[in-house]
């Protein structure tokens, strides 16, 4: 159910929801209700998630955090310092 759901807001949110793809290019056939594409959308993620989830070893408990805390946090304080330099000296700011 939450597969589905993830696949749904995803759907909606990202990939314009009941939208077709294919709107302007005059063909009959890609021009089905809205609820259809959805669906499909829906359809897609939904496989993508099955696919990844048996592709990938599931991690356990103790390597996620070991990850977390050994990878992750010392990454992002990097990037915060990274961020906090390249706004003091002016690189990457609008209208300059």
């Amino acid at each position: 159910a939450n597969m589905l759901l993830v696949s749904f807001l995803t759907a909606l949110f990202f990939l314009g929801g009941w939208l077709s793809p294919f709107h302007g290019l005059g063909i009959p056939l890609l021009s089905v209700d809205g609820w259809w594409w959805l669906l499909l959308k829906v359809a897609f993620f939904a496989s993508v998630f099955v696919w990844f989830r048996a592709s990938f070893p599931r991690y356990r408990y103790d390597q996620i955090m070991r990850l977390g805390w050994k990878v992750f946090i010392p990454i992002t304080i990097a990037w915060i310092f990274v961020t906090a330099l390249m706004a003091y000296y002016g690189v990457f700011l609008p209208g300059q």
